[in-house]
């Protein structure tokens, strides 16, 4: 497949945490971007963050993206579709309040380039390791681009409503992608375009998205900021719990190599830079903010087991993707809640 060097690139949900990251790296790599969002009023921090970059920078409403034909005008004219719109929370009552705009925002997007993107080259779209892990397997475990979390969909199919919220997540995570891969081989004789799946786990690090305190920041930057800023875990849990984790900014630039990189091509590909447990981050954090709760004084980083962490030999082979250190993103985090009056 050709490799998509310049041009412009459609990111859809790009004012969202990850989303307005990838904006930000594609618009500093030249190219131009089209970029979605639910309202006029949620494109007004695009325009106002990256006002420097001119017309390089378009935005344009998708209210719905599970409507039939959201996507039909935004692909037109697009060399590369970046597709990043798709909720994470823990709140759902009902699955399908998660099931649904993630898997038909994903198909979506896929019907409309079929249809209109008869421009578009690459589609890479942004899923989870929530779709590779499965919590009942016996631990530890390291995952591979090979495992599928079928577990959380027969939670949700079994338990419905009373299904975990994470389990909710998940499953949503799990159909959406493999609604993707499932379109993909259905139509792929019939497309110029070709098909990546980027799957990070937690994701952390400085907030550029419109959010006026902590609380209303996105789940996964919330989660950081309470445990590590505010100290809300105990003992126990700083030491024992955690998970994997990728900064921001090294998964917004694996979203620029993943067009880039012919051999990506076809691949569900981890972005994923190591395991942690909390602890971890308290520790690094208070290297430049003493005055942190100093949280579990007894943990050994060295001595922990990681009951669930990813292998990411993939990326390292097909995108060369640098990571950041842990103790960088932390020291990067406290500098943007501190400069944002939080800390």
């Amino acid at each position: 497949m050709p490799i998509a060097n310049s041009g412009k690139v459609l990111a859809t949900g790009a004012n969202g945490y990850i989303a307005i990251w990838v904006v930000k790296a594609l618009l500093e790599q030249g190219y131009s971007v089209r970029g979605t969002v639910r309202s006029e009023s949620k494109g007004t921090h695009l325009k106002e963050r990256f006002k420097s970059y001119g017309d390089k920078l378009e935005v344009v409403v998708v209210e719905d993206i599970t409507k039939e034909g959201a996507f039909d005008e935004a692909v037109k004219g697009v060399d590369v579709v970046e597709h990043m719109a798709s909720p994470f929370h823990f709140n759902a009552e009902d699955p399908n309040e998660l099931i649904t705009p993630a898997v038909a925002g994903t198909s979506g997007v896929l019907q409309s380039a079929l249809l209109h993107g008869k421009d578009v080259k690459r589609i890479v779209v942004l899923a989870s390791t929530a779709a590779i892990l499965e919590t009942n397997r016996s631990a530890p475990v390291v995952f591979t681009e090979d495992d599928w979390n079928n577990h959380a969909i027969q939670q949700v199919e079994t338990k419905g409503k009373d299904a975990s919220p994470a389990d909710k997540y998940q499953a949503s995570k799990t159909l959406a992608e493999k609604a993707a891969w499932a379109f993909y081989e259905q139509h792929k004789n019939e497309v110029k375009w070709d098909l990546v799946v980027l799957n990070p786990p937690f994701v952390f690090g400085p907030v550029l998205h419109a959010v006026d305190s902590p609380e209303s920041l996105n789940t996964s930057a919330k989660e950081w900021y309470y445990n590590v800023v505010k100290g809300r875990l105990d003992q126990e849990a700083l030491a024992n719990s955690g998970s994997s984790y990728v900064d921001v900014r090294d998964l917004a630039e694996a979203h620029v190599l993943a067009i880039r990189k012919e051999e990506a091509s076809g691949n569900r590909i981890i972005i994923s830079a190591g395991a942690f447990k909390w602890q971890d981050w308290v520790n690094a954090s208070r290297l430049v903010a003493p005055e942190l709760p100093p949280g579990n004084t007894s943990y050994k980083r060295e001595k922990a087991v990681h009951q669930r962490s990813y292998d990411n030999s993939k990326a390292a082979k097909l995108l060369q993707l640098p990571y950041r250190t842990l103790e960088a993103t932390a020291a990067d985090c406290i500098a943007d809640f501190k400069q944002k009056g939080w800390l």
